[in-house]
């Protein structure tokens, strides 16, 4: 088959399975030649699942041409970040500690998109531990480095490594990913590919390793927006296994519509960014042709990021205590992570308690910048994709963006491609919505793909 088949988006897949010019077999057969043949190549590989994918896809097949089609996901191969627990197959956190750990259940999002008919091709790599204890290599996982797709001496992005690259280099249709402080929009932005991170509590947790249980967020990697809506409406709704999801149902709309949508513009510092600026203002431009009104608006004035570090410290100390404490955190392969972990068993109570309460502060604050606008519009990040040897410590110092505020305020964000840099690799748009209104945000998203092509830009074939 041909390698475009590999770049194709999910709803342009979906015909080809309804129009019978491709089984779900032979569909699924080609993603897992690819993944298995590509995955390692940048490191994106944590398990391939082929008996498994086979039977899916056989069972999607036989649905199909009875007629039974009740999702739009049936028979589409997809990967799932390796925190996500899956019955009898290894999990292992991307991490040396727990490279024999085997579940005996599915994650709720797993459990849904087998029903929903998606073939799970295979568990993809991840920064170990999801990049608890804050770490400054990009090797720092049992799988190695995430190399980027576009240029493998860059980074594709953590700690959804795996699914950024694996997505951005076409060898699978979708991955799920998950975001705590930007593990979603960074790969999203790194590898020239669209993300959505959902509203906290939009989406269970349930059997996805726990990182920070008020901010973790499970969510797509896809081609395209619309792609992005036709996941998050499979794996969407209340888990009685997880408290926190809420009972609100999600239905995704990609009707146009002649809606005017009011943007408005966060601030940017452009300082040694100028192809960051002037790609930024170039998405502007397109917004505005395509009739949407922008302007100018501004946070209220709190410290995000020192808000969200306690809470985020806390909250880890609280979910890996035991792990921390024991002679295995050892073995994990970043230093700086080894220590950044024994720090959370430090933080007080009190900052914990002063942070919480200011962010309960914060959150109507922002929420009522969405009754004035639709939708936050930024760069996702203020760089492209790092080099692979660069400290990310420094980067993440650097890397601008609003990944404080989803954490924070548990607001949904869009990711778009947006540009590429003079060196070829991808700049990415993040859209920032009101809780629990995903089809503003992706119906905006929709739009900016229909006027430009960034999310058909595909890498170089000396790369990919």
């Amino acid at each position: 088959m041909d390698e475009e088949l590999g770049f194709t988006p999910v709803n342009k897949l979906v015909r080809l399975l309804r129009a019978k010019k491709i089984s779900s077999v032979e569909l699924t057969r080609y993603f897992l030649k690819r993944l298995s043949e590509l995955g390692p190549r940048y490191n994106a590989l944590a398990e391939l699942t082929p008996e498994l994918a086979l039977a899916q896809a056989r069972r999607a097949d036989k649905l199909i041409a009875r007629g039974h089609i009740a999702s739009p996901l049936l028979g589409i191969p997809y990967g799932a970040k390796d925190l996500l627990a899956t019955q009898g197959i290894p999990t292992r956190w991307g991490a040396p500690p727990f490279k024999d750990q085997v579940f005996d259940y599915d994650a709720t999002v797993v459990r849904y998109l087998q029903k929903a008919g998606a073939v799970l091709i295979g568990k993809l790599a991840m920064v170990e531990l999801a990049g608890a204890g804050s770490y400054e290599s990009a090797s720092a996982s049992l799988h190695g480095p995430g190399l980027n797709p576009w240029n493998l001496n860059h980074w594709s992005g953590g700690s959804s490594s795996g699914s950024g690259s694996a997505v951005g280099a076409g060898l699978v249709p979708f991955a799920l990913a998950s975001e705590t402080w930007g593990s979603i929009f960074s790969p999203a932005a790194y590898c020239g590919i669209t993300g959505l991170r959902p509203t906290w509590g939009r989406v269970s947790r349930y059997g996805a390793m726990e990182l920070a249980w008020s901010m973790d967020k499970v969510g797509p990697l896809a081609h395209t927006a619309e792609d992005c809506g036709l996941v998050l409406q499979a794996i969407a709704g209340h888990d009685p296994n997880d408290f926190t999801t809420h009972m609100l149902p999600y239905k995704f709309s990609s009707r146009k519509g002649s809606r005017v949508f009011r943007l408005g513009v966060l601030p940017a510092d452009f300082t040694d960014n100028a192809e960051m600026e002037t790609a930024f203002q170039e998405a502007q431009r397109v917004f505005r042709t395509s009739g949407m009104q922008l302007r100018p608006v501004k946070l209220p004035p709190y410290a995000y990021e020192a808000t969200a570090a306690p809470l985020l410290h806390g909250e880890t100390a609280g979910a890996l205590a035991p792990f921390i404490r024991s002679e295995q955190v050892e073995q994990l392969v970043d230093r700086a992570q080894i220590e950044g972990l024994k720090r959370t068993l430090e933080v007080r109570a009190g900052d914990y308690a002063r942070a919480q309460k200011t962010r309960q502060q914060m959150i109507p604050e922002v929420l009522t910048l969405f009754d004035e606008v639709d939708a936050l519009l930024t760069p996702a990040v203020m760089h492209p994709a790092p080099p692979i040897e660069a400290n990310l410590k420094a980067v993440f110092l650097k890397r601008g963006g609003y990944g404080a505020l989803g954490a924070l305020c548990g607001v949904p964000s869009l990711t778009v491609p947006m540009g590429l840099s003079q060196d070829g690799l991808p700049l990415g748009i993040s859209i920032i919505g009101n809780r629990f209104d995903e089809n503003t945000i992706l119906q905006i998203g929709m739009a900016f793909q229909h006027a430009t092509d960034w999310h058909m830009r595909r890498p170089s074939s000396s790369f990919a």
